[in-house]
């Protein structure tokens, strides 16, 4: 497989605070269009990690390309061809579920009659079009997070990080994500995902476990259970949990 076919390709990346390794020299490649599973516990590394892979932040050391683009210094063109959803803050809840889609993409760059032809499309797939004018802070929370990754894929981003995306959310809501997770990915869209659901990690195509600031696993969620002999990838993951230095 060519360098073409991965739409993150990463070599020895590593991060250090001070005396600190938080990324501890990780090396791994997400094809296009897969759905890609990044887990670890809390003071593991994969927020650093992921910080890196969003050119919010530069590697101390390492070498590696997102959507083509050098991790160690081009962070500003990676963040404008990647699109990004976070639990903690994804949407404006002071402006309609409209206005939020009319400023995101207006910050991605989206042509205005590009932006109202893809706003209308998405409304009509999520069912939201009598809901645009609706403020984002009255909706439902799952209705929250299925607009937020919708305005996260407005631009059409080649990758979407999506960081804890179904926290607080209930089981129906998180299976109607996941659809909409794999409908992008069946589009050709690539999508990283970070979640502390053991089972979601089930739905990915692989799936990689981070202790201590390394990479100590990464297959198949099939491959990986039956490696570490565990009936599920959360077992699995306290297997490997179990030896870890570093803690929340």
């Amino acid at each position: 497989m060519s360098n073409n076919d991965y739409i993150i390709d990463v070599k020895d990346l590593t991060k250090k605070f001070g005396t600190f390794t938080a990324v501890d020299h990780i090396t791994f490649s997400v094809k296009r269009g897969e759905i890609f599973g990044f887990l670890g516990a809390n003071g593991a590394g994969k927020t650093t990690a992921m910080r890196m892979l969003c050119g919010l932040s530069y590697p101390t050391s390492g070498s590696g390309t997102v959507a083509g683009f050098d991790v160690t210094k081009e962070g500003e063109k990676i963040k404008r061809h990647i699109g990004y959803m976070s639990q903690r803050f994804s949407l404006y809840e002071d402006l309609t579920v409209m206005e939020n889609m009319e400023l995101f993409g207006g910050i991605y760059g989206v042509k205005s009659k590009d932006l109202k032809e893809r706003a209308s499309d998405l409304l009509e797939k999520l069912n939201f079009v009598e809901e645009r004018d609706t403020m984002v802070g009255s909706l439902p929370l799952g209705w929250k997070q299925k607009l937020a990754f919708a305005v996260a894929t407005l631009h059409r981003p080649e990758i979407v990080f999506l960081d804890e995306p179904t926290g607080g959310v209930d089981p129906i809501t998180r299976r109607q994500f996941w659809e909409m997770i794999y409908q992008a990915s069946s589009e050709g869209t690539t999508i990283f995902v970070t979640t502390h659901y053991m089972d979601e990690a089930e739905y990915c195509h692989r799936v990689s476990m981070m202790v201590d600031g390394q990479i100590k696993a990464l297959d198949t969620p099939a491959n990986l259970k039956k490696q570490y002999n565990a009936a599920s990838i959360d077992e699995m993951f306290r297997i490997l949990a179990r030896g870890a230095k570093r803690g929340d």
